[in-house]
């Protein structure tokens, strides 16, 4: 049971105009929340070609509104402490790279490829389509998993809500 949405094999002596089908561009946040690349999203959640760059936008940008909203009152308090961008909130660096920043990251890059792969139904509709979109329902419920986690450390809450009936 394979949960990739595909990568295309890449060709050791192709110029990178060859090997990427779609040039880079950047998604424009609010200024609070950092910018986003298509590219960083393609490349970290190993998604394809058949991708387009329009459809992936939409789901980028979708994600980054879900998550914006989400981290709303996050955002006004940290706003009203002087951090006027995520970034200057300071939770610690791993590998030169803010916590803050990768965590709003994670949710975003999640919550888009769980769009993508939820709407694989429609992509192809031949009983193999089907079939590989059922599989992919799975993974898509995992990737709103790693959004709602990775949200809810941003805003210091536990992972797991539970309550005693």
């Amino acid at each position: 049971m394979s949960h990739i949405l595909a990568i295309p094999k890449v060709n050791p002596t192709a110029s990178a105009k060859e090997t990427e089908p779609y040039p880079d561009e950047i998604i424009q946040n609010d200024g609070f929340f950092p910018d986003l690349s298509l590219r960083a999203v393609r490349n970290t959640m190993r998604i394809d070609g058949t991708v387009t760059n329009d459809r992936l936008r939409h789901a980028v940008i979708e994600a980054m509104i879900t998550v914006n909203h989400d981290l709303g009152v996050f955002a006004g308090n940290a706003k009203n402490n002087q951090k006027y961008a995520l970034e200057a909130v300071n939770q610690g660096e791993i590998n030169g790279e803010n916590v803050m920043i990768y965590r709003y990251q994670r949710a975003v890059f999640a919550l888009a490829t769980a769009q993508l792969m939820e709407r694989y139904r429609n992509f192809d509709s031949t009983k193999e389509g089907n079939d590989k979109a059922n599989e992919l329902l799975d993974t898509a419920a995992d990737l709103r998993r790693d959004y709602h986690f990775a949200v809810r450390q941003i805003l210091g809450e536990n992972q797991v809500i539970s309550e005693l009936i």
